[in-house]
C-alpha cells in the first residue's frame, strides 16, 4: 500500500508549491478564468464527459456522476497543468507571454457495492492574476496612469455518487463546496499630484451547488454500444460577499498605503454566482477497441460586483467532440498496442462580451493513456498525457487575442484498497 501513495504525495507537494494560475486580462471581470472541470484523458477528448463510461475498471467520472458503471478498483488521481499563453492586440501593437503551472485535480474514487460508487477531489475552479497599465499624456504634459490589477483563486471540493439502477440505466449526484477570494483594484495617478485615487472589490466566496446526472448505455450487436447522458447544474445555498472601497492614498517605501481618505464603501452579500448549468451528450464505441462522442453544454449568464459595479456574464454554450482508440489491449509483444489514443475539440461561445464583441474559444485537444503494468483486464495504474491547443478572443475593436498550448499530466493509482482478503 505504501509504495501507492509516495509517488502522488511528493507530486502534490512540489506543485503546491509551485501553484501560481496566470491567465489573461479577460480574468478581470466576473470570477476570473474558469478552469476546466474534468480530468486530463476527458479534457484530452475534447472535454466529452457526460455521455463517457470508461470500459475498463479504474476510472471515475465527476462531471457526469451517474457514469461510473464499470468502476471495481479504488483509484488516486493525481494531475497538474501547465498553461502558455500568448497574448496580442493591435491596441499598441502589445505582445506578451504567459506561462504557470498548478495542481489541477486530486481525487479518490471506489466501489462501495457492485451498484454503488463514491468519489471526492479538489480542483481550482476560476482564477485571476492579471496587471495592466495604461497611460495617457495630455497637451499640458500630464500624464494620467491607470492600474488594473487582480488576483485570487476560487477552488471547489467534489463529492459524487452513482447508482446502477439497472445494467443499462444509472443516476447520480453530486455536491460541489466552492471556497476562496478575489480581488480587484484600479488605481487612477496623475504625475502632477501625489495621491492614488483606487477603487477596490474584495469577494470572500462560501457557496454550494448540486448536480444532478443520468447515463444510459445499451449494448448492441457485434460488441458495439450506444451511451446517452445528460447532467443539470443547479443551486447556490451559500452566498459570497463583497467589499467595496473607493479612496485616496499615495504610497510609502514597502507598498504601504499612507493618508488614506475613504470617499465611499459599500458591503454586499450575493447568492447569484455559481451559474445554473446543464449538459446533454451521446456516444458510440465497441467494447474495449473505440469510442466517440459529441456533448453540448449550457451556462447561464451570472453577475458579480466588480469594481463597485453590477457586471453580468451573458449566456454561454460549448460544442465538443471526441473519442479515444485503443489498438489491441492483449497485445503484450507491443507496449504501444496497449496505449489508448485521445482525440478531440470544441467551440465555445464565451459568456463575455465586450464592445460588442462576443469573447469565444476555439481548441483541438489530444493525449495518451500510458498503462504502467502489463495487467490487460484490468488496466490499473498508468499516466495520462495531454495537449491542448487553441484561440480565445480577437484583436477587432482594440481587444486582445490570446493563442494558448496547455500540457496535462495526471498518474492514476488503482488497486483493490478496500477488498484485500484478510486470509487465504
Amino acid at each position: 500500500m505504501k509504495r501507492f501513495f509516495v509517488l502522488p504525495l511528493v507530486a502534490a507537494g512540489f506543485f503546491l508549491q509551485a501553484q501560481s494560475i496566470g491567465n489573461s486580462p479577460y480574468a478581470a471581470f466576473g470570477i476570473g478564468d474558469v478552469k476546466y472541470d474534468n480530468t486530463t484523458d476527458v479534457n484530452a477528448m475534447g472535454g466529452i464527459s457526460t455521455a463517457y463510461i470508461w470500459d475498463f475498471n479504474n476510472n471515475f467520472n465527476f462531471s457526469n456522476p451517474a457514469a461510473n458503471k464499470n468502476l471495481e478498483l479504488a483509484t488516486l488521481k493525481v494531475e497538474a497543468t501547465n498553461e502558455n499563453n500568448f497574448f496580442k492586440s493591435d491596441y499598441g501593437n502589445i505582445n506578451v507571454t504567459k506561462h504557470s503551472t498548478y495542481l489541477s485535480n486530486i481525487s479518490i474514487a471506489f466501489p462501495i457495492s457492485s451498484k454503488v460508487k463514491f468519489g471526492m477531489g479538489y480542483q481550482p475552479y476560476s482564477s485571476k492574476k492579471y496587471s495592466i497599465l495604461r497611460q495617457t499624456t495630455f497637451d499640458t504634459g500630464t500624464v494620467r496612469s491607470e492600474l488594473f490589477r487582480g488576483e485570487g483563486t476560487l477552488s471547489t471540493v467534489q463529492a459524487a455518487v452513482s447508482y446502477q439502477i439497472s445494467p443499462e440505466f444509472a443516476m447520480g449526484f453530486r455536491t460541489n463546496f466552492f471556497f476562496g477570494n478575489l480581488y480587484d483594484n484600479n488605481e487612477v495617478a496623475f504625475s502632477n499630484s501625489e495621491l492614488i485615487n483606487g477603487y477596490e472589490t474584495k469577494n470572500k466566496i462560501k457557496t454550494f451547488n448540486f448536480t444532478l446526472g443520468t447515463a444510459y448505455q445499451k449494448k448492441l450487436e457485434k460488441d458495439r454500444k450506444l451511451t446517452l447522458g445528460a447532467t443539470y447544474t443547479f443551486g447556490n445555498t451559500g452566498q459570497m460577499e463583497t467589499a467595496y472601497t473607493n479612496s485616496t492614498y499615495f504610497y510609502l517605501p514597502g507598498e504601504t498605503k499612507a493618508n488614506q481618505a475613504i470617499i465611499d464603501q459599500k458591503f454586499s452579500k450575493d447568492k447569484n454566482l455559481i451559474p445554473m448549468e446543464f449538459s446533454v451528450g451521446a456516444g458510440y464505441g465497441q467494447d474495449a477497441k473505440w469510442f466517440m462522442g459529441t456533448q453540448f453544454d449550457f451556462k447561464k449568464g451570472e453577475t458579480i460586483q466588480y469594481l463597485g459595479q453590477p457586471f453580468s456574464n451573458q449566456n454561454s454554450y460549448k460544442i465538443a467532440a471526441g473519442g479515444w482508440y485503443l489498438p489491441n489491449y492483449n497485445n503484450f509483444r507491443n507496449y504501444f498496442s496497449r496505449v489508448t489514443y485521445r482525440y478531440g475539440a470544441y467551440y465555445e461561445k464565451g459568456n463575455l462580451s465586450i464592445n460588442g464583441t462576443n469573447i469565444n474559444q476555439f481548441a483541438l485537444t489530444a493525449g495518451v493513456t500510458l498503462p504502467f503494468e502489463n495487467r490487460s483486464v484490468n488496466r490499473m495504474s498508468g499516466i495520462d498525457l495531454g495537449i491542448e491547443l487553441g484561440k480565445r478572443g480577437t484583436v477587432d475593436n482594440n481587444l486582445i487575442r490570446q493563442n494558448f498550448i496547455n500540457l496535462r499530466v495526471g498518474i492514476n493509482f488503482a488497486d483493490k484498497w478496500f477488498m484485500k482478503r484478510l486470509y487465504d
